[in-house]
């Protein structure tokens, strides 16, 4: 039974101290979002990347504080259901007025889970779904900004209001020409939308008033809205070679800013009051995403699991196919299975490895966690990390719970009418890019192989070796990059040694099946590659025509050298050929406007 009355009067400041635990995270995690924008003018990129590291961290330490403090002061262990309900009772009463109801909603979750039995998992005791609505919140305090702006520009003010845009973000830091690039931005503009376009009587510009900061980039969000027609706005903000500012291109499609937010980059920082605000805007342009994925590209991660985790729950309501093994090549230490009607895959560690896989559970989570807090470059898939998961015996096939508990019986509990997997992630699903190969026609070959060793020197610029470089540890997604998504082998390429496989000495060591040098662990042999990649001759070809400095010890020497002396590589989330570097090889010189 729901208590009728609040009879538990430390219900409530149970509930008050969980706030405050929330509290205290969102005001650090937003200092750290503020200070992005100093970094980025000092072109301070070690700085971000820490900082984008560490803040993954504040969260699971927040929570973990506030678990110790309410077992310290209340003896949680000893508490009733029905006080537990009282205290989320007195929590949404809490809540309403607050600008990030949701955030706090999955902060009380990820606390109380922490002390509660997974048999109160239900809404009664947790926000399994949302209690306090998101709409039209605004933050009302004189000094706030709103969420977004909006201009409105004429066609002959057009270009002034783009550089009024712009000049609004007070970047300390000179343009090279801002006046030249706003003359690039309006060239695409028109390409995009027609030179001749009808302007409407509710012709404007809404940009968010935060700048989006990921690596060296600043992206500036926004949308032009014409009648009934609504384009979506990116512009990155970089450093050219001289550290001054350039718009580097301008993006206004749909596919554009799923490329930009995909779950294979970095998270970005952005200095945001109202987040759920910031996600419809985000939301009205690219209503294709997953709300989870926006929230999480905001940094809120645990924030998109939670509603990554409700959408979940949504489909099993709304489907009946079952669980079954992944098709593809079974991994030598995860038990990959999915459902068909939903386009996710769930990764469970095994129990036990063949003996060429030198590795343990927790050294695997670790490489897991690596590529969390790392900038994934676009050419590594985010995981969703859950523990406690309850599924429907019923959805899950007869072959896929054998396999379960053979593969991984230390991770499979059974708990009446249901199967509890203890720890697994969960990724997008993708075509495994060797089954992708298979049926593809000479041009997807061509393709898939140069995007393959596009994604290996994207993830060297980022200071990652692969490992296990074969082709069914990439997949191909739907925009058709290739991502890579097996991580069990995953190491920093500054502590890689890249050497050339030694010359014979003699006949005997050139006759030898076996390997006869000396190899130590961190040891890697590129010209070694070739014999497990290239047994087809049309990727050998298309592979030696672009990519054949991918079996050169040199090539990842040198970019181990480069990375070792500080310097931080630039990967963008659009093509090189998009760039306004090309244009501007070509333009004469633009008066420079005020910056």
């Amino acid at each position: 039974m729901f208590p009728h009355r609040l009879t538990d009067s430390r219900a409530y400041d149970i509930a008050a101290a969980l706030l405050d635990g929330f509290n205290r995270h969102y005001r650090l995690f937003s200092e750290t979002n503020r200070v992005a924008k100093q970094r980025f003018e000092e072109a301070d990129w070690h700085g971000q990347q820490r900082a984008q590291r560490e803040r993954i961290e504040f969260y699971d330490t927040r929570v973990d504080e506030a678990v110790e403090r309410l077992q310290r002061e209340f003896d949680t262990q000893q508490l009733s259901g029905d006080t537990w309900q009282q205290v989320k009772l007195h929590y949404i009463g809490l809540l309403t007025n607050h600008h990030q109801p949701e955030l706090a909603e999955t902060f009380f979750n990820s606390v109380t889970t922490k002390i509660l039995h997974h048999r109160y998992f239900r809404n009664d005791f947790l926000f399994v779904r949302p209690a306090v609505s998101t709409e039209y919140i605004e933050n009302d305090e004189p000094a706030s900004l709103p969420t977004y702006r909006a201009y409105y520009p004429t066609r002959d003010t057009l270009r002034d209001t783009l550089l009024r845009i712009v000049n609004n973000f007070q970047l300390k830091r000179e343009f090279e020409d801002l006046g030249r690039d706003i003359d690039l931005v309006m060239g695409a503009l028109r390409k995009q939308v027609g030179v001749n376009v009808r302007l409407r009587a509710n012709f404007q510009i809404q940009v968010l008033s935060s700048l989006f900061y990921r690596n060296k980039g600043a992206y500036l969000i926004g949308k032009i809205v014409n009648g009934f027609a609504e384009t979506p706005m990116a512009l990155p903000i970089l450093h050219n070679d001289r550290g001054q500012l350039v718009i580097d291109t301008a993006l206004f499609s749909e596919d554009d800013l799923l490329m930009l937010f995909s779950f294979a980059r970095a998270y970005f920082m952005v200095d945001m009051e109202v987040p759920s605000a910031y996600v419809q805007f985000l939301r009205s342009l690219m209503p294709r995403k997953p709300r989870s994925e926006i929230y999480s590209a905001l940094g809120l991660q645990k924030q998109g699991k939670n509603a990554f985790y409700r959408d979940f729950l949504y489909h099993l309501r709304h489907s009946s196919d079952k669980f079954g093994i992944a098709p593809g090549i079974k991994g030598m230490v995860m038990l990959v299975f999915d459902l068909p009607s939903f386009p996710y895959v769930f990764k469970v560690i095994k129990d036990y490895y063949p003996p060429q896989k030198d590795t343990s559970r927790e050294l695997i989570k670790r490489k897991y966690l690596l590529v969390k807090t790392h900038d994934r470059v676009g050419r590594m898939a985010d995981t969703l990390e859950y523990t406690s998961v309850a599924f429907p015996r019923s959805r899950i096939s007869d072959e896929l719970v054998a396999e379960l508990k053979e593969f991984c019986p230390s991770q499979v509990e059974e708990d009446g009418d249901a199967l509890i997997i203890r720890h697994l992630y969960i990724e997008r699903r993708m075509i495994p890019l060797n089954i992708y190969l298979q049926d593809a026609t000479r041009e997807q070959i061509e393709h898939a192989v140069i995007e393959y060793g596009n994604a290996i020197k994207d993830l060297v610029a980022a200071n990652i070796f692969p490992g296990d470089m074969l082709w069914k540890n990439f997949g191909v997604t739907r925009h058709g990059k290739v991502v890579f998504y097996d991580y069990d082998e995953i190491e920093y390429l500054t502590d890689c040694n890249f050497r050339k496989v030694p010359t014979p000495r003699n006949e005997e060591e050139e006759m030898s099946g076996e390997v006869w040098y000396a190899v130590g662990p961190k040891d890697v042999f590129p010209e070694t590659f070739a014999p497990f990649l290239l047994g087809n001759a049309s990727v050998r070809d298309v592979f030696m025509k672009h990519h054949a400095d991918l079996l050169d010890p040199a090539f990842w020497q040198a970019h181990k050298d480069r990375i070792k002396a500080g310097h931080v590589h630039d990967v963008f989330p659009y093509e090189a050929q998009r760039r306004f570097i090309h244009q501007r090889q070509v333009m004469p010189a633009m008066t420079q406007a005020t910056a």
